[in-house]
């Protein structure tokens, strides 16, 4: 099932910014949306006409919306918006409000943003194939303190919403899926792709068009890093990014690498021998037939390649999840409400800490 929340534009004018630098505001017609197109669904509280608040008419093949071809490189950012819900490993909306506040005011502006969000269930296929898969990863709790009781997805989605950002969400797929699906139909559309995220995985997509932009919380600020940032730091190109990792593995995503099986193939050993072959797959197929270094890295290659080969499908991005980019998906983003939305969001954390310090102090009272 793909869930999609499409954003409310509203008139309002902001009286509150949460940042010295806030951004432009512009007056704009009330447009709400609500309509299903090709099994996705789109919620909100009135009916979508031709002439929407999105200022496009869809053109329609075979029951299939068209997408302009675009010569401009215009950005397109996608929000991975999971692991920005977390302080550590520990669920926090602090953290999520802190770190879009400096998105929206200091990296995207008014350039269109697509947030992400993962199923319900995630990808039960890697959990089985890896039951310590993202297994340290606390799930968001439906209850944030007395008193304030929904889904912490509700409330993200509602700030996002506000703000005209739409937020995909399709059942038993995670984040990275669904955006790394995407990200090959935006630049098909002739855009460029910026992914906001802190997970490493993406990097396996990084190219001349597409960039991440990363949250440094020793800097408390969000940096670029784009491919020549990578070659920089690994003299090789990021097509070989996966197969490093699915040897060194992925400690953040509880995908442990081949150290603990042969001490001393560590990444100095993996990146040079993923260089020369150019690929995991190649790496071990040269490995059956003949020496490819020192004796510990021959046996673990010959001795652990279905180990290693489980690794590469447990960290590999789908590109193939059943989602369709829209048309209005692509459209520069309204941010006349952005600066009421978060200061209101702010408020609505402080109150309900203070809510919950209260209720502690009462019942220990």
């Amino acid at each position: 099932m793909v869930e999609v929340a499409v954003p409310t534009r509203v008139h309002i004018t902001p009286f509150l910014s949460v940042s010295p630098n806030p951004p432009i505001c512009r007056k704009i017609v009330v447009t709400k949306v609500a309509r299903k197109i090709s099994g996705v669904v789109a919620s909100s509280s009135s009916t979508l006409s031709t002439s929407s608040g999105f200022g496009y008419k869809p053109k329609v093949d075979d029951g299939q919306v068209l997408l302009p071809k675009k010569t401009s490189k215009e950005r397109v950012f996608f929000l991975d918006v999971n692991p920005l819900c977390y302080e550590g490993s520990k669920p926090s909306l602090q953290s999520f409000a802190h770190w879009v506040s400096l998105f929206f005011n200091q990296v995207s502006l008014s350039d269109p943003v697509i947030a992400v969000v993962d199923g319900e269930r995630g990808s039960e296929h890697r959990r089985q194939l890896l039951p310590s898969y993202k297994a340290h990863r606390w799930k968001f709790l439906r209850q944030f303190s007395k008193g304030h009781v929904g889904r912490s997805h509700g409330v993200i989605t509602n700030v996002l919403r506000k703000c005209n950002v739409p937020v995909i969400k399709i059942e038993g797929h995670e984040a990275d899926d669904v955006i790394a699906t995407l990200v090959g139909q935006v630049l098909q559309s002739g855009y460029r792709v910026v992914i906001a995220s802190p997970d490493k995985d993406f990097k396996q997509l990084l190219s001349e068009d597409v960039q991440l932009v990363i949250p440094l919380e020793e800097l408390e600020r969000w940096s670029f890093y784009t491919l020549k940032h990578y070659m920089a730091q690994y003299n090789c190109d990021p097509c070989c990014d996966l197969s490093l990792r699915c040897i060194v593995g992925d400690q953040a995503d509880g995908v442990p690498g081949i150290q603990h099986l042969a001490p001393g193939f560590g990444q100095k050993t993996a990146l040079k021998l993923i260089k020369k072959h150019g690929s995991l797959e190649n790496l071990l197929k040269t490995a059956a037939v003949r020496t490819v270094g020192r004796q510990y890295a021959q046996d673990a290659l010959t001795k652990h390649a279905d180990y290693l080969r489980r690794n590469y499908e447990i960290l590999s991005l789908r590109r193939d999840v059943d989602v369709r980019l829209r048309e209005e998906w692509l459209v520069k983003r309204d941010t006349s409400n952005d600066s009421r939305t978060l200061s209101n969001f702010f408020k609505f954390l402080e109150e309900t800490q203070k809510f919950s310090h209260y209720n502690v102090s009462v019942s220990n009272g």
